[in-house]
């Protein structure tokens, strides 16, 4: 268990909050067993009815903490035991309880990816999405691959998982992933609002209702591992040391050597 995420209960919400601000909620391998953790906990308690990803500080998150990856501590595929964050992504993937997320300020890599599976999505004025995952030598993953063309449309896509540009709220608005943009000294009571709504409705009508919007998980799920192990492999490769090397060193890449 670790700090960096807090998990607390708001009467049926469970609320999951990166609280790492000092590391801009970079998130470790022990931060993604805890997300884990409470999203298996939010499938077995029948007294929570929605689950709330919030943030403390100004950053939703920046993503994967790059020296963890690095160390091999945030593997994303093998060995005999699931990796936390495979844990993670299979989780959000298949969570039976309506998941809402709040985002404040910056949200990097599967800061963006994971909003893919969630049911509500608000955002502050000041947010951003940015999935620089081609910038880092890896590839998309969370199933993003396959969810963003499917929710923006190839092109809107690849603008953000090839290209790597940074977007703001009113894009992402626009690209389809985001419920509402508002001010950010609102946004926490927008969220959580909209939770309450959830939590005071029929509750086997409402896990039925969004298993059959969600329909067959089996192709995101094999979308997942398919990305896993391309990532994995990507961890491994010149390419990767050297953007994680430039990264380290506040510098731009060179891949114009690597072959």
């Amino acid at each position: 268990m670790t700090d960096h995420i807090s998990i607390t209960r708001e009467g049926a919400i469970l609320k999951l909050g990166f609280n790492r601000p000092d590391k801009k909620n970079a998130i470790t391998a022990a931060m993604y067993g805890a997300l884990a953790d409470g999203l298996a906990e939010a499938d077995r308690d029948d007294s929570i009815r929605a689950v709330l990803f919030h943030s403390r500080g100004d950053v939703f998150t920046s993503g994967n903490d790059i020296a963890d990856f690095m160390s091999g501590a945030g593997a994303i595929a093998g060995g005999a035991e699931i990796p936390p964050v495979m844990r993670f992504l299979e989780g959000i993937a298949t969570a039976e309880k309506p998941l809402i997320a709040a985002v404040q300020g910056p949200a990097v890599g599967v800061g963006v990816t994971m909003l893919l599976h969630c049911d509500l999505v608000y955002a502050s004025d000041a947010s951003t999405f940015h999935t620089p995952f081609v910038n880092l030598g890896v590839v998309p993953e969370a199933a993003s691959s396959l969810l963003l063309p499917e929710i923006a449309g190839h092109q809107r896509a690849a603008e953000i998982l090839i290209l790597g540009k940074k977007i703001d709220a009113a894009r992402a608005l626009e690209f389809g992933f985001v419920n509402e943009v508002v001010a950010a000294d609102a946004l926490e009571a927008t969220a959580l609002a909209a939770a309450q709504a959830i939590a005071e409705k029929a509750p086997a009508a409402m896990k039925l209702t969004k298993k059959l919007m969600k329909g067959d998980r089996a192709p995101v799920l094999a979308r997942m591992k398919e990305e896993g192990v391309h990532f994995a492999a990507q961890l491994r490769s010149a390419e990767f040391r050297e953007a994680g090397m430039a990264f380290m060193q506040k510098r731009k890449p060179d891949f114009s050597k690597l072959g």
